[in-house]
């Protein structure tokens, strides 16, 4: 049993904990019941699964067990939340983790500005039952988690701890009780547990080793960068309307980057960001110029912009068009 106290809130008193709910996903499906199933469920959504990925997926739904997510920052991890999230038609919770992440902070706060103004209302009037007044759900604002463990439309929903290694061991150690029992304590309002565990997905972009007993409450998989053919798949789902050449061209170009000697290599999320910039631009095949301009688009530190600059950025091309067979 994990007991949470509540720090006091600065939030606007006119927003107390009701008005804090994200939107419900689309019409109800139900789940998957068979690895077919979910890819085809995911590639509904435009997200393309790897085998070994929609295995895992399928795994997880069918026992119940939270599924643990690494790899390279964008190869798709928080992607996956969001489109099982609508594909099922569950409401999606994301908990957004940072260093100092507490247990409160990701469960609940009292709203002590409302508080304050429900104690000077109360100050000309009747006080005996003001103090239990006050520690009702009117005044609590549900974080995450404890958002997640409540009732939802729709069946139980998709909670999203993205970025688990962002935080520390012991929010680490308070996880692992919590997603165990599905339940927190309030000291003012008792234990709630969830009705029904949610459908819960944890990322890491391996930023620090996370504790191996969390990953052992979880089944795991490694989101790795795809194959070409499986990345050009991903491309022709984001961006259809790129013709099949320079699409060819850019998954070509991007999967060679990853092999260069670079401060961040590009994720699938790049290669579509890019491939949408060229779009904008009426691009209809890659030289060095148009890779000189954009290369924003795809490499996010300075210093490797500069060694993509002029005659690096010619030398990988060339080799990309001498090793590409046309489609």
């Amino acid at each position: 049993m994990v007991a949470v106290r509540c720090h006091r809130s600065r939030l606007d008193p006119r927003n107390p904990a009701r008005h804090h709910r994200p939107k419900v996903g689309g019409p109800v499906t139900a789940l998957p019941t068979s690895i077919d199933a979910v890819e085809s469920l995911l590639s509904g959504q435009g997200y393309v699964a790897s085998r070994a990925l929609a295995t895992v997926v399928f795994l997880s739904l069918k026992l119940g067990r939270p599924l643990f997510l690494e790899g390279e920052a964008g190869t798709g991890k928080t992607e996956i939340a969001k489109t099982l999230a609508t594909a099922l038609g569950r409401r999606l919770i994301r908990l957004q983790c940072y260093e100092g992440l507490d247990a409160a902070s990701a469960v609940a706060e009292w709203n002590f500005a409302a508080q304050m103004i429900a104690i000077r209302a109360a100050e000309a009037t009747d006080r005996d039952h003001l103090k239990a007044e006050l520690f009702t759900e009117d005044y609590l604002i549900a974080r995450p988690l404890l958002e997640a463990m409540r009732p939802q439309p729709g069946g139980a929903p998709v909670l999203l701890i993205d970025e688990i290694d962002r935080t520390d061991e012991p929010f680490e150690a308070f996880l692992l009780e919590a997603l165990s029992d599905f339940q927190v304590t309030i000291p003012e309002l008792g234990t709630i547990r969830a009705p029904e565990p949610p459908i819960v997905i944890l990322t890491s972009n391996r930023t620090r080793e996370v504790h191996d007993a969390l990953k052992r409450r979880c089944l795991y998989h490694w989101v790795d960068y795809p194959s070409f053919d499986r990345e050009l798949d991903i491309l022709h789902s984001r961006a259809p309307e790129a013709q099949a050449q320079l699409s060819r061209e850019i998954v070509a170009f991007v999967q060679k980057l990853r092999r260069e000697d670079l401060f961040k290599r590009p994720g699938v999320a790049e290669t579509i960001d890019w491939a949408k910039c060229l779009l904008a631009l009426d691009v209809i095949a890659l030289s060095p110029e148009v890779i000189s301009d954009t290369l924003g688009a795809i490499l996010k530190y300075q210093d490797d912009i500069q060694k993509l600059q002029g005659s690096e950025a010619k030398r990988l091309l060339d080799e990309v068009k001498r090793e590409l067979v046309p489609a």
